[in-house]
């Protein structure tokens, strides 16, 4: 892991791996907004309901930013590891987003059931059931979600959501103006910020 200081001195930023991790926008956008987030999270659904909608129409969808996305179960939340392993099966179907989605919009109907409802949304995605069902139970994905976790950990995550953009961290689910600070001043580059992750 590389950590290189601004010039300001106060600004640590972290050469963040996105690994193999799924990819929204076009993996050419020059910022890169790392997110290690857990389906359970509430702050995280409420990242994902009101925030990101915002980063998609001003950044993502202009070609401006990409948005990858890291596992970070969380201990307490009891189904966050199956939900995690759950997008990764729908991600080798070529659904990771679509799921992604799923899980979000319906956190309250599944934290208390989790498994069952997972089969069921890969039904309503029209995933192949057998190849969706043996991933899940066979736990294919676990150490996918597990390097992902310690990743995380490696770099100072120590809750959800946690943000990497273009290195430099931010903690929470703030306020639009805060991502949008942070990836304005990237875009215009410059020492404090690392353009190529």
């Amino acid at each position: 892991m590389v950590w290189l200081v601004a010039k300001n001195k106060e600004e640590i930023i972290k050469d963040v791996s996105i690994d193999d991790d799924a990819i929204k926008g076009d993996p050419d956008a020059p910022v890169t907004i790392v997110e290690f987030s857990d389906y359970q999270c509430p702050f995280c659904a409420t990242f994902y309901k009101n925030i990101l909608p915002q980063i998609q129409e001003q950044y993502i969808d202009t070609g401006i930013a990409k948005l990858v996305y890291r596992d970070f179960p969380l201990g307490g939340h009891a189904h966050a590891q199956k939900a995690a392993e759950a997008s990764e099966c729908a991600g080798e179907q070529g659904k990771f987003w679509e799921y992604h989605d799923i899980l979000f919009e319906n956190q309250d109907d599944w934290e208390t059931v989790g498994t069952g409802k997972f089969k069921e949304y890969a039904g309503t995605l029209e995933l192949d059931s057998e190849t969706f069902d043996a991933c899940l139970d066979g736990g294919e994905m676990a150490d996918e979600v597990r390097a992902d976790f310690l990743a995380g950990r490696n770099y100072g995550v120590t809750g959800t959501p946690y943000f990497f953009i273009d290195g430099r961290p931010l903690s929470g689910a703030q306020p639009f103006s805060e991502f949008s600070a942070l990836i304005d001043k990237c875009v215009e580059g410059g020492d404090s910020c690392l353009i190529d992750l």
